[in-house]
């Protein structure tokens, strides 16, 4: 029985340090967040980029069209805005996403200012 009270007691202790360091660093700056932006290309079929938008950033069918439309007309749109691992993680995905179906889709991410 003894670990197992000894478990809830660290658990307690874990909860009590983060309380303690939320409210000992209000002034920290939040980590730098990273626009996650698709490019056109006369090549990538639109259902394609509509495809990626749904699969990798969770848009709905005329979300991704829309977005898609964008893209097509100003030669590129932020499609989402993520913590640096999380848009590193995204760009990578739709880069292999897109080389494996032989599309040329770029996608690159840039901090926010």
């Amino acid at each position: 029985m003894h670990s197992v009270w000894h478990m809830m007691a660290d658990k307690q202790d874990e909860d009590g340090d983060t309380t303690v360091v939320t409210e000992t660093k209000p002034k920290t700056k939040r980590p730098p967040l990273y626009k996650v932006m698709l490019l056109n290309d006369d090549y990538t079929p639109m259902e394609f980029v509509v495809h990626v938008l749904e699969r990798f950033f969770g848009l709905n069918h005329a979300q991704a069209f829309e977005l898609m439309l964008t893209v097509h007309k100003k030669g590129l749109a932020v499609v989402g805005v993520f913590s640096h691992e999380i848009a590193e993680t995204k760009v990578a995905q739709v880069m292999d996403y897109a080389r494996r179906h032989q599309h040329p889709l770029q996608c690159t991410m840039e901090k926010e200012e």
